[in-house]
């Protein structure tokens, strides 16, 4: 399969495009043409239009080490020997090298050190900050993510009987690959899923990182396949712990006389990125080629509009 995966489509839907027509077989095999068709050969397009070899496009980026502010001043990433920093600039030159369409909305990316960017083995972590208020966290103790992920299951079980009626492979999320864990005294929630494309070899990792603030939440992405999880778990339990809110804009210091709260809390911020949003992965199926890393963006951009949508429906 080609190593490259065409998203311009997903990025640009609309908050209620699960409620859309599900594309015709017709529609699927043509993007499947057009992903198949890309190079097989990592490179980075240069300012002049020339190309560059992928050693050469990761000698132009500009790592950064220790302390790292984020955009905005909103939170901070104390890095350890085992990571580095790209900013927003540079981590958009990554992802449009990997394939993407321009225009990718990002706070930045982890790169673990000594991780090749362009091997198979290669991950990162994807950081993005979302604004929607106060998440109170009031229901975490009484979650059954038991329950939930059965109620998340069965919901894309039904959904892949479109998808497959469609031409698009089937998208089943086999289970946790980490039981969601909400820590109530650092306000930080992490959790992992295992997912299966069609009839892909190798299952794949969706690793997920939110911490809470007081005006929103940052989010920390991370996709490889399931035989990277210990590593891949390793590396985020590490980001859990170097990554805060800086003061200003941590959840302690909530007021709820000026604050505004989301409509959603710490279940939806779990299930919503499958259940609420099932219909935004119907369209995803033949589109998941190659490289799990392309993977980041569409679970970002899911993500997203999930909550969004949860917001909507709650309000």
């Amino acid at each position: 399969m080609s190593r490259t995966l065409i998203i311009a489509m997903l990025l640009g839907w609309s908050i209620f495009a699960f409620a859309a027509e599900v594309p015709d077989a017709a529609d699927a095999h043509e993007h499947v043409a057009m992903a198949e068709s890309a190079s097989e050969e990592p490179h980075a397009d240069m300012d002049d239009g020339e190309r560059m070899s992928a050693e050469d496009f990761i000698a132009s980026l500009q790592f950064q080490d220790g302390t790292i502010n984020l955009p905005g001043d909103i939170a901070s990433i104390r890095l350890s020997e085992d990571f580095r920093y790209l900013n927003p600039e540079d981590a958009e030159r990554v992802l449009v090298a990997w394939g993407n369409p321009p225009g990718n909305d990002s706070a930045g990316m982890l790169v673990p050190r000594h991780a090749d960017l362009f091997s198979p083995e290669g991950w990162a972590v994807i950081i993005s900050y979302e604004e929607d208020g106060y998440v109170s966290d009031e229901d975490a103790d009484s979650i059954d993510y038991t329950e939930m992920l059965h109620n998340m299951q069965a919901e894309t079980d039904e959904e892949n009987k479109q998808r497959i009626e469609a031409g698009y492979e089937s998208i089943q999320l086999i289970g946790w690959a980490a039981p969601p864990h909400y820590d109530s005294s650092e306000k930080k929630l992490y959790w992992a899923r295992e997912l299966k494309f069609g009839n892909e070899e190798e299952n794949i990792l969706n690793y997920n990182i939110r911490v809470l603030g007081r005006k929103g939440v940052l989010v920390l992405n991370a996709v490889a396949g399931m035989s990277q999880l210990a590593t891949v778990e390793t590396g985020m339990q590490e980001v859990l712990a170097i990554t805060d809110f800086n003061p200003g804009n941590r959840y302690a210091e909530f007021d709820p006389d000026v604050d505004e709260v989301a409509a959603y809390g710490i279940g939806a911020l779990v299930a919503g990125k499958l259940a609420a949003n099932a219909g935004l992965f119907a369209k995803l199926g033949v589109l998941l080629l190659a490289l799990k890393k392309y993977l980041v963006l569409i679970v970002i951009a899911a993500g997203a509009v999930a909550v969004r949508l949860f917001k909507r429906k709650s309000s």
